[in-house]
């Protein structure tokens, strides 16, 4: 069975976070999440409220970790999922996620971005040239970097699957399967 690292951490958006994680475990993959100790970390439901210019936050569940990012040989996993919310604001400071995010894209294995998730790979500088999505907002943010920008639910460039966010986890779902499933057969 295939192994898949998740990257999280407080404040990882809820159904960015489980919704890909019980997805991969139902298609067979054996998942991971590491975060930056081995302590459950707490997750975040971001929704969309009427008369809010932005999305609000409320607590949401607390996600077991398997590792610490310390902990983690990239080597060992066929694919990443980076998860949402505001986790990617402070996970893609630690050299430990830099490691790992770099291994991924250096050997061209498949990298699942969610909402916000886009934010590690881009302050890294991983996203030069190349077509993803993400929470609208970070639009510039991500042009800033390098990469090209277009919101939609299921953006794939090569072994990159990107989306703007929960709302769109059916569609990103499919299409991060799809290139899971495409991996293997070229292996």
């Amino acid at each position: 069975m295939e192994k898949i690292l998740v990257l999280a951490g407080d404040a990882a958006e809820d159904l960015d976070a489980m919704y890909p994680i019980f997805r991969l475990r139902e298609a067979g993959y054996e998942v991971h999440v590491a975060a930056p100790t081995r302590r459950k970390v707490k997750l975040v439901v971001h929704d969309f409220e009427e008369g809010w210019d932005a999305y609000t936050e409320r607590p949401g569940r607390h996600l077991p970790v398997n590792l610490a990012f310390s902990e983690a040989e990239p080597e060992g996993y066929a694919a990443l999922v980076i998860p949402g919310g505001r986790a990617p604001e402070y996970i893609r400071n630690d050299p430990d996620v830099a490691r790992i995010c770099t291994h991924f894209f250096e050997q061209n294995l498949p990298v699942g971005l969610v909402c916000h998730g886009v934010q590690v790979p881009a302050a890294l500088g991983l996203l030069r040239g190349r077509t993803v999505s993400g929470f609208p907002p970070l639009k510039p943010d991500l042009e800033a970097a390098g990469a090209i920008f277009e919101e939609a639910p299921d953006v794939v460039d090569g072994n990159i699957v990107s989306c703007t966010g929960w709302p769109d986890l059916p569609e990103f779902s499919r299409a991060f399967i799809g290139v899971l499933e495409r991996a293997a057969v070229s292996m």
